[in-house]
């Protein structure tokens, strides 16, 4: 078999799983995609790493059109990146999500290739992002922990600095001052039991985030 047909045969072999998905969904609620075609109406926003291993529906035991989705390498907020922040504009404004949940996960392999300096390629661009959060907060990954308890706490900070990426945008902000009830949440995710972990990082007003913040990294302060 050629190459060209082996990777037919594996595109066939998806689109045959396809069709036994949605088969079982009807058979298990024979409406199901027409109300699915109807409303979408998620109550929450994730933003989280693109790593297939960090299925977010699915961890979460939701149903499609539960969740409002965003991904990208290492669960990144850029004030200058107009997808994440289209996304969240969308989910806020029109979808009136009430949660926004930012969601690392450890063992990210972005997190890892930005606190060891490894070149990956044009990705390095992006993730030097996370290579600011690591010199920002570098005290806190000092020489007590090893490798693999830095890479962890990196990951558990990087997500804690981008809630406040998320919670100093414009969007939100605006979303606040109007009045609307709108919470902001900082989780990890373990790939090894498939746990989410709540970093305590939650922001439901201005007023709030760096009181909060200043109080997750003081639980740091002992180890540093």
């Amino acid at each position: 078999m050629t190459q060209p047909e082996k990777t037919a045969y594996a595109l066939e072999e998806l689109l045959e799983s396809n069709k036994k998905w949605a088969g079982t969904m009807v058979a298990k609620e024979s409406e199901f995609f027409k109300k699915l075609e109807a409303q979408q109406s998620p109550q929450y926003l994730w933003i989280g790493c693109s790593d297939s291993r960090v299925p977010a529906s699915e961890l979460l035991g939701l149903a499609p059109g539960e969740l409002f989705v965003h991904r990208n390498i290492a669960n990144v907020v850029v004030h200058s990146d107009l997808n994440c922040l289209s996304v969240l504009q969308f989910a806020i404004d029109v979808l009136k999500v009430k949660h926004v949940m930012i969601v690392g996960h450890y063992g990210c392999s972005g997190v890892h290739a930005a606190m060891t300096g490894k070149r990956i390629g044009l990705a390095d661009n992006w993730l030097r992002h996370v290579q600011d959060v690591h010199q920002k907060h570098e005290r806190y990954l000092g020489d007590v922990l090893n490798s693999q308890e830095r890479q962890n706490r990196l990951c558990e900070i990087n997500v804690m600095e981008q809630v406040v990426n998320v919670c100093q945008t414009t969007i939100v902000q605006d979303a606040w001052e109007r009045g609307q009830p709108l919470s902001v949440h900082g989780w990890v995710y373990g790939l090894k039991d498939g746990l989410l972990h709540d970093l305590k990082m939650t922001v439901t007003s201005p007023d709030e985030l760096a009181p909060r913040m200043a109080t997750c990294l003081g639980r740091y302060e002992d180890e540093a």
